[in-house]
């Protein structure tokens, strides 16, 4: 079977025009469950009651399942069953999935670089009365952001991926368009290339920057 690669320049714009919203998906998951991994991570750094036992549950659940059985959980069960949420966009089920997800393996990956902190620093911010916010503020937090980003730039590329999945809810992202246009010329093949190269470039150019980010970081180590 030959490629038609006169399709594929013709069809080509309208699958990347749906690159800026997988984009935009990833982009908000990515701040939403940054912010909730630090939160999260912590909480279980500091073991506090309860809450860490919760997080323990739902850090195993959305790590234990497959990605498309959340998101369909939440789009069904918890937007689809709620009265007040019944009428969003399935895109905010979408970025609450990708969210909650990503949350979780980000969480685990900065509480252990909060325990790669030499805890000598901890012990004498302790002994000169320093609280633990102002530990975590000023002595945790910025040196365990410079051993996580690495594994946080790997979650933006997970991210992108992710998106993916949004489109068996109706979102009309990257793989969502690439579907419809192969439906209607049954050229699944050339549609799928397209997508493939498109995420591709992507996650290269990630990864460069992620090589970038990390000699920057140990040209100050």
């Amino acid at each position: 079977m030959n490629l038609d690669f006169t399709y594929i320049f013709k069809v080509f714009p309208t699958i990347f025009s749906a690159l800026s919203l997988t984009l935009r998906l990833a982009i908000i998951a990515l701040a939403i469950s940054f912010a909730l991994a630090i939160v999260f991570a912590i909480a279980r750094y500091y073991k506090i009651p309860v809450i860490n036992q919760i997080l323990k549950i739902y850090i195993s659940f959305f790590r234990g399942t497959p990605p498309i059985t959340q998101i369909m959980l939440i789009y069904f069960g918890v937007f689809g069953l709620n009265k007040f949420l019944i009428g969003l966009p399935a895109s905010y089920a979408a970025v609450t999935s990708l969210s909650l997800n990503a949350a979780a393996y980000m969480s685990e990956t900065i509480r252990g670089a909060f325990n790669a902190v030499d805890k000598g620093q901890i012990e004498a911010c302790m002994s000169i009365g320093m609280t633990r916010i102002q530990t975590m503020r000023r002595i945790i937090l910025p040196q365990s952001m410079t051993v996580a980003l690495p594994s946080l730039l790997n979650s933006l590329v997970d991210l992108i991926k992710g998106t993916s999945l949004a489109f068996v809810i109706g979102v009309p992202e990257l793989m969502a368009i690439a579907s419809y246009e192969g439906s209607k010329s049954f050229k699944y093949f050339e549609i799928y290339v397209i997508v493939a190269v498109i995420y591709w470039c992507l996650s290269i150019i990630l990864t460069r920057l992620q090589s970038l980010a990390e000699k920057k970081l140990n040209s100050y180590k």
